[in-house]
């Protein structure tokens, strides 16, 4: 029997990992492990034992420090006393706690003891790439003005690359390891690594410290070894491929002539190339174990990055409670050491209150589409072409000379219907298929079993037509394979039945450039609001929080002091490096790819990194809050056409589905003004979620030795987090409702003057107060308030709008949302 892992945390951040266990391909043992954990076990399971922050804030007495190290020393010996190989990890540099093999009845007694915040059970998160590896398509590209003396690259599509120095600027990155020969990762030209870098480049028997240099600066692994002696992480190098390419696309070097076997053909490049990477590898083919991810959080604090980029996550379906979230734990602590974390939104799109790692402190990021696709076409008879969208490398003649028919119509005399039209294994006759191209009906994924039916009936090639063909172009290899709409497959399949002897051909892949409309909003990216927000604003106050959670259905915590997703980014069909050895991916006859491309919101992370540490290299002395403002407020809504961005269903857009739109890469580097969300923002937070005063200064190092929760701890309170969008929850249309926002001049000006405006929708009323902020100095800070009031008295759905500070440089934009 596999033994489950569980983690104790002892000491900053207040959150418990939900008991998930849901691997890449949906969930594993570990989650019928918890269906039965309440009825309780005897047998050995991985538990988190959270306890706080591992060091103790100022204002903190030296017999309070004392004590929590006694705490944690002494539950941590008595484990260890009772059971000398338990324990796997233990947490020390950010957060106090550890990780255990224990009993459902040993993780009950260690949660009634003094100093311990929360036990859950060790969960299984997953990358945030889509299901299928077939997304596959090309690089993205970030405009950058010219007058940030940097170099230009051209990137397959034209537009230059974001290349402002961050050399200082480490990026840590959580996720499936590295492939360190990768020219994305090469150190020429880059001066000496920081003195203030404490990390390490661990050995294994494929790995050497000679394989990190000044780019690759840090490579870590954990192992945590199963009970039957098995150990899925061994070394830091990369066999899946996610996160030599998460980190390429966040910090890779400059490559010319970088393709997926000529297809985006390019220069590949990072978000932020003169920055270092540093790689913490917590997942594997398996998963992402939650204890693995706290260890890695832990030891980046210690390391000294300055960013983390996080493209994994809990499905929506499974998102843990707040305490129980080791992402949201992790981030926690490592943002009050002043270290930006941005997470991907998930793939669980596009239904509403899908959207992860939504916590405050995180910076939640979305995917949108680039102005370039990937056409592989169908020729008909008579010379009309049908646009599909692909990347195949078909050997076809180009010609329409190969025999073209309806999967419908080779049905066996016998067969389904709806089996024949999906092109389903034993429903089709061999001799209807033998030298044809099939006209196949199908849905979003398994069109590879599509592809084995039809070829084991001697067919030639595949053209699917979809109810929705999306934007992401599938890979086929050298299979004649592509994908187009219903409606475009009618018009083949009129041809078909007014053609005696219907002829076609699928075309290779071209790629085409400038494509239109661009940025919209990809359909798996997942959307707000945070779900559970309705439920817990029905309460003045919550119950104090489980400590200890064996068996609870997931629930999602409450999120109403900002939008999520934060922003969206390029996060389709996106070209960086790809590990040396991926057979499955290479064709015939030809090396494996040394790029590859992927799509998910695992792609739109990084993106969102590599600005993070560009603003972070020129502003070094910005707060992760402050980052995290300047790329909100400067997000854009509008693409290519001059229209506002829209899904790829053409919909208009909400903040629920990009929160405050498409992130540049500019705009971040000189906002003008900035929302600096503090530490007694966060804390509120957590009185309102239902921690006690007692439980925060546990979990939070920086918790003011006179903090306290405010008496009166509703909902209107969490509104007036100094957060850079502004959510407005329960209101009935009845009554206005007040917010208040702090800004701080960043601009450097000394004196200037900013001036409110309002979009606002019908049916609501938004006045600012004052409408004029006039600041003498640099770095000062203005409060304003915001009132909502109704011109209608029952308002019917969601209102969405925007305050903006403007001056005759500046554009400063917070969108808003009125939750009805």
């Amino acid at each position: 029997m596999r033994m489950k892992n569980i983690f104790v945390f002892m000491s900053s951040g207040t959150f418990l990992l939900l008991l998930i266990i849901i691997s890449f391909h949906g969930p594993t043992k570990a989650a019928d492990d918890h269906q039965n954990a309440g009825r309780g076990s005897r047998r050995d399971r991985l538990y988190i034992v959270y306890m706080g922050s591992a060091a103790a804030s100022s204002t903190t007495s030296d017999d309070d420090i004392s004590s929590l190290r006694d705490d944690h020393a002494q539950l941590l010996s008595s484990v260890v006393t009772r059971k000398p190989n338990a324990v796997v990890h233990t947490y020390k540099h950010g957060f106090s706690g550890f990780a255990a093999r224990l009993t459902d009845e040993e993780a009950r007694s260690i949660a009634s003891k003094p100093g311990v915040v929360s036990v859950f059970l060790d969960p299984i998160l997953k990358l945030h790439t889509t299901h299928s590896w077939d997304f596959l398509k090309y690089q993205t590209a970030l405009k950058i003005d010219s007058n940030l003396n940097s170099n230009n690259y051209d990137a397959a599509d034209g537009v230059s690359l974001v290349t402002a120095d961050g050399s200082d600027t480490i990026i840590g990155i959580l996720d499936t390891g590295i492939w360190p020969e990768s020219e994305s990762f090469n150190d020429q030209d880059m001066g000496p690594i920081p003195s203030r870098w404490k990390g390490t480049c661990m050995k294994s028997d494929d790995f050497s410290s000679s394989n990190c240099n000044r780019k690759l600066i840090g490579a870590r692994f954990y192992s945590t070894p199963e009970s039957d002696g098995t150990i899925e992480i061994d070394s830091p190098r990369d066999t899946v491929g996610h996160g030599s390419h998460v980190a390429g696309t966040a910090a890779g070097t400059p490559v010319s002539d970088a393709s997926y076997y000529g297809v985006a053909a390019g220069t590949a490049i990072g978000g932020s190339p003169g920055s270092r990477i540093a790689m913490y590898k917590v997942c594997s083919e398996g998963g992402c174990r939650g204890s693995d991810i706290l260890a890695a959080f832990d030891d980046a604090i210690a390391d000294g990055v300055d960013v983390l980029s996080l493209s994994l996550g809990s499905a929506s379906g499974f998102q843990p409670e707040l305490s129980n979230d080791p992402i949201a734990i992790g981030a926690f602590h490592a943002v009050e050491q002043g270290i930006t974390v941005v997470c991907s939104a998930g793939n669980d799109g596009p239904d509403p209150g899908t959207v992860v790692n939504a916590a405050p402190w995180i910076l939640t990021v979305g995917a949108t589409t680039i102005d370039r696709d990937f056409e592989s076409d169908v020729v008909l008879g008579g010379g009309t072409v049908v646009k599909g969208r692909a990347i195949n490398f078909s050997k076809l003649e180009k010609s329409p000379v190969y025999p073209l028919i309806y999967a419908l119509s080779a049905r066996k005399a016998d067969g389904n219907e709806h089996s024949a039209r999906y092109c389903e294994e034993d429903s089709m006759e061999a001799e209807k298929i033998k030298g044809k191209i099939v006209l196949c009906d199908s849905g979003d994924y398994w069109r590879s079993s599509q592809i084995d039916a039809v070829t084991s009936l001697g067919g030639v090639g595949v053209i699917f037509q979809v109810e929705n063909p999306g934007v992401v172009a599938s890979t086929y290899g050298e299979f004649p394979a592509t994908v187009l709409s219903f409606k475009d497959g009618q018009e083949i399949l009129s041809y078909i039945n007014s053609t005696r002897n219907p002829v076609t051909t699928v075309q290779p892949t071209v790629t085409v450039t400038k494509y239109k409309p661009a940025p919209t909003v990809v359909y798996f990216s997942a959307r707000g609001p945070a779900s559970g927000t309705r439920n817990i604003l029905k309460a003045s106050k919550l119950a104090s929080p489980l400590r200890f959670l064996i068996s609870q259905e997931s629930t999602h915590f409450p999120n109403v002091a900002c939008l999520q997703p934060d922003i969206a980014a390029p996060g389709v069909n996106i070209l960086a490096p790809w590990i040396g050895n991926d057979s499955s991916v290479a064709l015939e006859g030809k090396d494996p790819p040394l790029y590859n491309v992927l799509s998910g919101t695992s792609m739109s992370c990084p993106h969102v990194s590599g600005i993070a540490a560009t603003v972070k290299a020129q502003n070094p002395a910005w707060s992760p809050s402050a980052i995290r403002s300047a790329i909100i407020t400067t997000a854009s809504q509008t693409d290519n056409l001059g229209a506002p961005i829209s899904t790829d269903k053409n919909s208009t857009a909400t903040p629920y589905d990009y929160g405050a739109g498409e992130v540049t890469t500019t705009g971040p580097l000189q906002p003008g003004l900035v929302y600096e969300t503090g530490t007694v923002d966060y804390l509120n937070y957590l009185c309102y979620y239902g921690y006690n005063v007692s439980q925060i200064k546990t979990i939070s190092k920086t918790a003011p030795k006179e903090f306290a929760c405010p008496k009166d701890s509703n909902a209107d309170y969490i509104s007036n987090i100094n957060y850079p969008s502004i959510a407005i929850s329960n209101f009935n249309g009845k009554a206005s409702k007040n917010v208040t926002r702090t800004v701080t001049n960043v601009a450097g000006d000394g004196e200037i003057i900013f001036t409110a405006t309002v979009d606002a929708p019908s049916g609501l009323t938004v006045k600012v107060i004052p409408d004029k902020l006039h600041f003498s100095k640099n770095n000062q800070k203005l409060n304003y308030q915001v009132v909502f009031s109704p011109t209608t008295s029952s308002p019917k759905e969601d209102m969405f709008g925007s305050v903006t500070w403007t001056n005759a440089k500046y554009k400063v934009r917070s969108p808003f949302v009125v939750d009805v």
